[in-house]
């Protein structure tokens, strides 16, 4: 196996990238192009235009997530992601193998669509297409369990028993962090919300990174929040650009209630607890214990306070009570999709999953 290997975990939301043995990705950064375009001739057509990473903040309203609800939906801005990825961990001229984690719902034409990225136009020597999922599961160092996965686009629940997934038992939930942006956009700006306002996308932003948590009891934490003083909680508010100070509403601050209530958020579909709960009883009985006591929680939206807590007891309160469950948590669990990845390239397991791209020449030729 090579001594390193470039791993690209493209999330709906955040690409992570870097060599393989590090504990954590040297480049995290938004999925997101904008188009902007071309001052010496500008114009609508795809010739005319120049894509870019990131949000360009002289043009706030061309930009774009390539990456929808774990679907790649526009190649090329993919592409484009990709190359810059590769170009900088290119700069010594050597050639890496690579690894690109994928969605469980990728279709085959869309790794076909890797593969032939790739090969023919990054010139990659070798490429393992990894299932997030079970790179999550590489990184809590265990083989069996449940993995619990909530990022920008989706939330997914999928039971592993010795490194494989019992498929039919997962679970896919079409409401991630992307949702709760939306909330929190319309919540906060009413009839004045507009996605591609700069001071409203940081505002939701910092509201949810900094001022959001999950509550142990919804009803209880509304109570009291709606019972304080205004003003008696500093992180309460929020500053128009002009500098006055805006109260959050408590809903705003339990907006991740939504993962474990999203009825109460006009959304469709079982909570997150229900999700996992589902899972492990489309499984064999016997397999039950077992899966309940290894439930490892990953993704962006388990890091908000209370969530990892909340699910441990809505498992043990309602579901499990009689049987010993626990939750594996990392601190950097935000990355766990990565760090199995990087986990795995150097495992002589997975050497025959490998593809060259001389193998890729053959395939193409038959």
């Amino acid at each position: 196996m090579a001594a390193r290997t470039i791993i690209i975990d493209h999330g709906s939301g955040f690409l992570k990238a870097g060599f393989s043995g590090w504990n954590e990705p040297q480049m995290v950064f938004p999925s997101i192009v904008n188009y902007v375009p071309c001052r010496e001739n500008p114009g609508p057509s795809y010739a005319q235009r120049r894509v870019s990473l990131g949000i360009d903040i002289c043009h706030p309203d061309t930009f774009s997530y390539p990456i929808q609800r774990g679907r790649i939906l526009n190649w090329e801005g993919m592409e484009h992601i990709w190359s810059f990825v590769l170009e900088r961990h290119r700069r010594e001229h050597e050639d890496f193998p690579v690894m690109v984690t994928e969605s469980p719902l990728k279709e085959p034409a869309d790794r076909r669509k890797t593969l032939e990225i790739m090969f023919e136009l990054q010139d990659v020597p070798s490429i393992l297409l990894a299932d997030q999922l079970e790179m999550s599961l590489y990184a809590s160092g265990l083989l069996t369990g449940v993995v619990v996965d909530s990022g920008y686009g989706l939330t997914r629940v999928q039971p592993f028993y010795l490194g494989r997934p019992l498929r039919p038992s997962g679970k896919t939930l079409e409401f991630a962090g992307q949702d709760l942006s939306a909330y929190l956009f319309k919540s906060l700006f009413k009839e004045d919300c507009n996605h591609h306002n700069l001071f409203q996308l940081e505002t939701v932003a910092t509201t949810q990174m900094s001022k959001c948590y999950v509550p142990q009891n919804l009803a209880e934490a509304l109570d009291f929040r709606q019972s304080l003083p205004s003003g008696s909680d500093e992180n309460n508010s929020y500053q128009l650009p002009d500098g006055t100070p805006v109260e959050l509403t408590p809903m705003q601050r339990l907006a991740p209630e939504m993962f474990f209530s999203p009825q109460v958020f006009d959304l469709q579909g079982p909570s997150i607890s229900q999700a996992v709960v589902d899972a492990i009883l489309a499984c064999e009985s016997a397999l039950h214990p077992l899966l309940i006591s290894h439930v490892m929680a990953c993704g962006g939206n388990t890091l908000y306070p209370g969530f990892t807590k909340r699910l441990y007891k809505e498992l043990i309160t309602d579901h499990f009570s009689s049987t010993k469950a626990a939750m594996w948590v990392g601190s950097n669990r935000n990355f766990s999709v990565w760090l199995g990845a990087s986990v795995v390239a150097h495992l002589s397991s997975f050497k025959s999953e490998w593809m060259t791209k001389e193998e890729y020449e053959e395939s193409q030729r038959l």
